[in-house]
């Protein structure tokens, strides 16, 4: 039986995709996209971690078992985030253009926007479909440094960082024995110790 309509929780109509390896989710990965919430004002940040990125093919991140579980320990209790397990079950490697359409066609009244930083922004335009791309989405662009340039036909909206965590360090922290875990939600350093990840 269907819950009442008062019930249903309503569409988000300002919704961010933020994609990514999340190996693991870091505080930086939260405070980004908390502050994309405050500055346009969306209903939900939903993240959406890469079964393997197409940019990242001769890397293998950790299962993607653990890192939705992470997502899912990092995100508890943000009425605005949600996960979405969308590419760890598609084809891999995860292509940006296929997971846009898909939100489109799951989420057909939202405007739609997507996380990315400085780099991505630069390098947008080698990705496949890029055409789907620019026309589905308009992008919050992390950049660090000069200001994002525009780009005809394409919609940016430029934010600065917001925390200085980084992947690679926590990874390289608990491979030496003293995970970084001022770095971590608490729930996430326990997680990782819990299950021996990256050492």
């Amino acid at each position: 039986m269907s819950a009442p309509p008062a019930t249903r929780r309503a569409e988000p109509s300002r919704l961010c995709l933020f994609g990514g390896s999340f190996d693991p989710v870091h505080l930086g990965h939260i405070a980004i996209a908390h502050a994309a919430v405050e500055a346009l004002s969306l209903d939900q940040v939903r993240f959406l971690p890469a079964r393997i990125s197409p940019h990242k093919q001769n890397q293998r991140p950790a299962p993607p078992a653990h890192r939705l579980a992470m997502l899912e320990l990092a995100t508890a209790g943000l009425p605005w985030a949600a996960t979405d397990r969308f590419d760890l079950d598609a084809p891999e490697p995860s292509y940006s253009w296929r997971t846009a359409l898909a939100m489109r066609e799951r989420f057909p009244d939202a405007r739609l926007f997507w996380l990315v930083g400085g780099d991505q922004w630069r390098d947008l335009p080698t990705w496949a479909r890029p055409d789907i791309l620019a026309g589905t989405l308009e992008f919050i662009v992390v950049a660090r440094g000069a200001e994002i340039q525009p780009r005809a036909g394409w919609t940016a909206h430029a934010m600065p960082p917001a925390h200085p965590a980084s992947a690679s360090q926590i990874r390289a922290s608990a491979a030496a024995g003293h995970l970084r875990a001022d770095w971590l939600a608490p729930a996430v350093a326990h997680y990782i110790r819990k299950h021996h990840l990256y050492q």
